[in-house]
C-alpha cells in the first residue's frame, strides 16, 4: 500500500488488536490464575523453571499488551512477545497440531506472527514511538516510511 495513512491506520489497528489480545492473556494470569495458579499450570506444561516461566510471560503479556496498544519501544515488546509465542508454541502447543480448539497452535502462531511483524516495521506514526521521534535510538523506535515511487 502507497497511502502513508492507510499504511499508518493499518498498523495501528494490528497493534490495538494485538496488544488488547495480550494484554488480556497476561491479566487472566494475575487476577483469574495468580501467580501460583500460573505457575502450577506452567509446571504441568513441562515449561522450563517454571517459577521464573510464568513470571515472564505473565509480564512480557501485560506489559507488552499495553506498550502495543499505546506504541512505545514496538520492536523492543514486538520481539519479546515473539519470543513468548515461540516458547508457548513449542513448549505446549506443538504437538497438539494446528486447532486451538485442540490446544493446537494456530492462536500461538498468529500472535507470534503479528508480533514479529510489528517488531519489523514498528508502531507507525500513530504511536507514542512516533511522537518521541528523535529522542530515542533509531532501533527502538518505528521504522521509516518506505519510499514512495510512481506506479510504472
Amino acid at each position: 500500500m502507497n497511502n502513508p495513512a492507510v499504511r499508518n491506520t493499518g498498523i495501528l489497528l494490528a497493534r490495538l488488536g494485538l496488544g488488547v489480545i495480550f494484554l488480556a492473556h497476561g491479566l487472566q494470569k494475575v487476577t483469574s490464575w495468580g501467580y501460583s495458579g500460573t505457575k502450577a499450570g506452567f509446571e504441568g506444561m513441562g515449561a522450563p523453571v517454571p517459577a521464573v516461566s510464568a513470571f515472564l510471560a505473565t509480564w512480557i503479556e501485560v506489559l507488552g499488551g499495553s506498550a502495543l496498544i499505546v506504541g512505545v519501544l514496538t520492536p523492543i515488546v514486538g520481539g519479546l512477545l515473539f519470543l513468548n509465542m515461540v516458547g508457548a508454541l513449542f513448549i505446549t502447543h506443538i504437538g497438539n497440531g494446528l486447532w486451538v480448539s485442540d490446544g493446537g497452535y494456530e492462536l500461538v502462531l498468529a500472535l507470534a506472527a503479528g508480533a514479529l511483524l510489528l517488531a519489523v516495521v514498528g508502531a507507525g506514526k500513530f504511536s507514542v514511538d512516533a511522537l518521541l521521534g528523535g529522542k530515542l535510538p533509531a532501533w527502538m523506535t518505528a521504522a521509516p516510511e518506505p519510499a514512495l515511487t510512481p506506479a510504472r
